[in-house]
């Protein structure tokens, strides 16, 4: 018979359990909250809601110091844990030096989603399991190869998404000198410059041209030892081995690669003793005539926080930067993924729009096209103009500049070389109605302003003029590549 004085004990004891345990909830929503603040600065608003904020504290193992987090469907579960495991763990393991593991799965709650294929490639919702775009951060990480060197730990695993080549690489005047220089660098001679290093900003193609690198020199050097990671995932190798006391290891490990990529070198900054490390391993690769090859968002002299030798390292080779992608290279980027989604057809005016419209960068360029061609098939609806303008808002909003009818004119004047009071003059000279009849037409096709309001913006001009303006310029650049070109180049002036 258990007295009542050891009932009241274990009632408390329970009581103090749970106390402590709520206390722990606490703290952790309290961490989860700071770091993903910090996950919002790094990554933007827009990529933080739509992928970290979705995120749940699941439980917390103190024995296995194993931390659950989880996301609604396997899609989001996976793109997470594709592209942000390796911050995530890095954020946890600064908050929290007992969170060794972060483990992101999907929500045990929720109702998994069937798997959709667009195009009849298999592989999930775009078609064969990823989109990749000229950036691969937009893809997942895939092993191509793996090998251990020693007994434990740090590996050769290529880690390369076997869909981001060369050949996959859409060119354009803003990223040839970063494709050509990637692919010197992968080439079988011993390349004139290394390291190479590829300033981008998010999304134009730094991390695609990474794994093409990989993918071109395992093709000529089959039993080349090659290694793809983050400077975060550095970070955590290094600060493991730290740990464990393997420092020895791991330098041995790091320094026997023949080509080493490191993405995102930005995030490295202000850790002192991990930029040493860096430093010392490329001072042993190059003089072993190895090859290395950095990504960042910034140039290196704009790296704060970085030690001024591992600075004179990373500028020491080539620094090829790649310019945010034009409108004809948008347009060739969504051109080559409509093969993907054959039969459907999605019409010009909508790819117009879009390369058009959706300029930051081409992840969120081919994620629109994606976004709509999947909801055109799982509605049963026809890709058009109206819908994209429908189902987009949020991304087109966030990329929309304001262009306004003065900038197109004072644009257009500089251009031809003529008075801006020409733009609401009477006259019928050529050399002004010229220029006058391009300004209306991009300020058409540029704002949303309706003929009328462009007529009175020209003078007070009947609308009719306005639209005979526009269709006249349309056919002139079908029939006149000089006009052709003069409208090009207004273009990448005004949406630069």
């Amino acid at each position: 018979m258990v007295s009542k004085d050891n009932g009241a004990g274990a009632a408390k004891n329970k009581g103090n359990e749970n106390k402590m345990e709520d206390l722990e909830a606490v703290n952790l929503a309290a961490d989860w909250s700071d770091i993903s603040q910090g996950l919002r600065k790094d990554l933007g608003h827009q990529l933080h809601s739509q992928w970290i904020k979705p995120i749940q504290l699941g439980g917390f193992c103190k024995d296995t110091g194993t931390l659950d987090l989880f996301l609604p469907t396997d899609f989001s579960a996976n793109w997470v844990q594709d592209r942000f495991a390796d911050r995530l763990s890095l954020a946890w393991k600064i908050a929290r030096s007992e969170v060794r593991h972060v483990r992101i799965a999907v929500h045990p709650g929720r109702r998994k989603l069937p798997e959709m294929s667009l195009g009849g490639h298999g592989g999930g919702l775009y078609g064969n399991g990823r989109h990749p775009a000229n950036d691969g951060s937009d893809t997942s990480m895939i092993e191509i190869a793996a090998g251990t060197i020693g007994d434990q730990g740090f590996t050769t695993s290529v880690g390369l998404d076997p869909s981001l080549t060369f050949a996959a690489f859409v060119t354009g005047e803003t990223n040839i000198l970063g494709c050509n220089a990637a692919q010197r660098m992968a080439a079988t001679e011993t390349p004139q410059f290394s390291p190479l290093y590829l300033k981008a900003a998010t999304g134009q193609g730094k991390t695609h041209l990474l794994h093409a690198i990989g993918h071109a020199y395992l093709s000529s050097h089959p039993r080349a030892r090659i290694f793809y990671c983050s400077a975060e995932r550095f970070m955590v190798e290094f600060v493991q081995s730290l740990k464990q006391n393997q420092m020895m290891e791991f330098k041995a490990r790091l320094r026997s690669f023949d080509l080493l990529l490191v993405d995102d070198i930005q995030f490295i900054i202000g850790k002192a003793s991990a930029q040493e490390e860096l430093l010392y391993t490329i001072d042993a690769l190059l003089a072993e005539g190895k090859r290395l090859v950095f990504a960042a968002d910034r140039a290196p002299q704009a790296l704060d926080g970085v030690e001024p030798r591992l600075l004179s390292r990373l500028s020491m080779g080539l620094v090829a930067d790649i310019a945010p992608a034009d409108i004809e290279l948008r347009r060739k980027i969504l051109e080559s993924k409509l093969t993907r989604f054959a039969p459907l057809e999605v019409p010009g005016d909508v790819i117009e729009f879009l390369a058009r419209t959706i300029t930051r960068n081409v992840r969120e360029l081919v994620g629109g096209l994606n976004k709509l061609i999947a909801y055109a098939q799982l509605t049963g609806q026809t890709v058009s103009l109206q819908l994209a303008e429908e189902q987009l808002t949020d991304i087109l909003s966030a990329n929309r500049r304001r262009i306004t009818i003065d900038e197109i004119q004072r644009t257009v004047c500089q251009f031809y070389r003529i008075d801006r009071s020409e733009m609401s003059s009477k006259r019928r000279a050529r050399a002004v109605v010229r220029p006058r009849q391009v300004a209306m037409y991009l300020s058409k096709v540029l704002t949303p302003r309706s003929y009328p309001e462009i007529g009175r913006k020209f003078g007070g001009r009947d609308h009719s003029t306005v639209i005979h303006a526009v269709r006249l310029i349309e056919d002139l650049r079908t029939r006149d590549a000089d006009m052709d070109g003069d409208v090009r180049s207004l273009l990448r002036q005004l949406e630069s």
